[in-house]
């Protein structure tokens, strides 16, 4: 059933993307182009363009990520945590293997701020949680590429603990409860990006979890107006983020994987 959710969240994403939606528009008004019904190509692709500039100008993604960014305190305080789990995604699988070398791409805040904790908390044990994500292809884990970077930093190997099956937040969840075992009951830390913190705190409050604390970094969005701008690039990516993120609250909600759709702690 896990694999099943698992391709099926991948295959629906490719329809589901906002950029789908620009090639749906592109095609429908060439269909009607070829089915001589003018008035709609010129709907359609006036509809396009409509959408082109205002996603170009204007940050919508912000709208989908600023709720979701601004749940949780940044830099909390904890007092000792016995675990630091860090979810992958900050690592380039594909460019780490061809290189030969850890790649991160743009959520590499997660990996800084492990390293930052490690060095702040050195009694913790830290659970590096991911495998690649991929549907096929094998490549490094995000856990082994983690692993390789903060021994890189300085620290010490046998702090880590590995968790290189996870293809989802719902098996990061499960799986580092597995690892841990009756761990899940003493203090901890959760990192990750923060506008897919609270679809991650809610698996892992699910999991087992109760002493669980949210620190989220790697924030997508800021002052909105200074955002206002011709970066069509960067609005998209951002609208695919803050889509991806809603979509998967509701499903993991629907189907069991949180107990809330927008948790803030464990037990609410």
């Amino acid at each position: 059933m896990d694999t099943l959710f698992f391709v099926l969240s991948k295959t629906l994403w490719i329809l589901l993307k906002p950029e789908t939606y620009f090639g749906v528009l592109l095609l429908a008004a060439l269909v009607a182009v070829l089915r001589n019904r003018r008035r709609l190509a010129i709907g359609l692709l006036a509809v396009g363009l409509l959408s082109f500039v205002s996603l170009a100008a204007i940050p919508l993604g912000d709208l989908f990520l600023a709720p979701l960014e601004h749940r949780f305190a940044t830099r909390p305080a904890v007092d000792k945590p016995a675990y630091i789990v860090v979810l992958g995604g900050a690592e380039a699988n594909e460019q780490s293997e061809a290189t030969g070398m850890v790649n991160v791409n743009d959520a590499g805040e997660r990996l800084l701020a492990a390293i930052e904790l490690a060095v702040a908390y050195p009694e913790a044990k830290l659970i590096l949680s991911g495998a690649s994500g991929r549907l096929a292809g094998a490549v490094p884990s995000s856990a082994a590429l983690m692993a390789e970077a903060l021994t890189a930093a300085g620290i010490d190997e046998g702090r880590l603990l590995l968790e290189h099956q996870s293809r989802n937040t719902a098996e990061n969840g499960r799986l580092s409860a597995e690892l841990v075992g009756a761990g899940v009951s003493a203090p901890a830390l959760l990192v990750t990006s923060a506008f897919h913190m609270p679809r991650s705190l809610g698996v892992f409050c699910a999991a087992g979890w109760t002493d669980i604390t949210p620190y989220p970094v790697d924030h997508r969005t800021g002052n909105f107006r200074s955002r206002i701008g011709w970066q069509f690039a960067v609005h998209l990516e951002d609208l695919n983020v803050g889509v991806r993120e809603w979509i998967g609250l509701v499903a993991y909600r629907l189907t069991g994987r949180t107990n809330a759709l927008v948790p803030d702690r464990c037990g609410a």
